[in-house]
């Protein structure tokens, strides 16, 4: 459990390091699937005051089992995640200046170029709005509901993130680090697409044959990018 704790500790610290949260806007979990804890940023806890031992572990169906803290209130969010796609390892919440503009806008993030087909397979989706009912219910539950039938049969780690209607950019991988990854990398082309648009108001999403060799080049049963050791281009 200590490990868990200090793997979301040092991927939650990420989040600034990177530029994507500010003041407390964002969380990182991870899953030790063998004993089924989920470990989770504590609720409105800064950064720059957090340790690794203010981590919170709670179980899949939320129950706390290690901390002093409540646990992000985001956490409902991340357990449906959890408990929807066992490929998933690491969950990351942000409010990310360019996805959530995206999200606030109702739109999808297209597709445009290589950059975003080497890590999502197709635009990064824009949920639906929740309903009042939903909202005024169990609304963090309701968001990972909402995300769930947004990926519908999609593969999870092939549309490793959503953007959720008027709230923000929830990313996932294999663990805590690639959802981190992910997550940025979500930043970015959102950023790349809003420029790229506004230069070309005309702009057409990218080619299906470059898309498919860029993403399986990395993703497919044949992937040759990067060392076999390290993954590193």
């Amino acid at each position: 459990m200590e490990r868990l704790k200090q793997q979301v500790f040092a991927a939650n610290m990420d989040l600034p390091r990177f530029g994507l949260v500010t003041f407390t806007w964002g969380n990182v979990s991870a899953i030790d699937r063998k004993h089924g804890w989920v470990a989770i940023k504590p609720s409105g806890v800064a950064y720059e005051a957090m340790t690794a031992d203010d981590i919170v572990v709670v179980d899949l169906q939320g129950n706390v089992l290690a901390g002093r803290y409540r646990p992000s209130s985001d956490t409902a969010t991340h357990l449906a995640l959890y408990r929807q796609y066992p490929d998933i390892g690491g969950v990351v919440h942000t409010h990310s200046t360019h996805a959530t503009a995206w999200a606030q806008a109702g739109l999808s993030i297209p597709a445009l170029g290589t950059t975003h087909a080497d890590y999502f397979f197709g635009d990064i989706p824009c949920t639906r709005p929740l309903s009042e009912p939903e909202v005024q219910g169990d609304y963090e539950l309701n968001t990972g509901k909402v995300i769930i039938e947004t990926l519908g049969e999609a593969p999870p780690l092939h549309t490793p993130g959503v953007v959720v209607w008027q709230h923000g950019p929830f990313a996932w991988g294999k663990d805590a680090h690639e959802a981190v990854h992910n997550a940025v990398v979500m930043e970015e082309v959102a950023k790349m697409a809003w420029l790229a648009q506004g230069i070309n108001p005309q702009l057409k999403p990218i080619d299906s044959w470059l898309m498919e060799k860029h993403f399986n080049r990395k993703h497919g049963p044949s992937a040759y990018y990067g060392q076999k050791e390290t993954g590193q281009k």
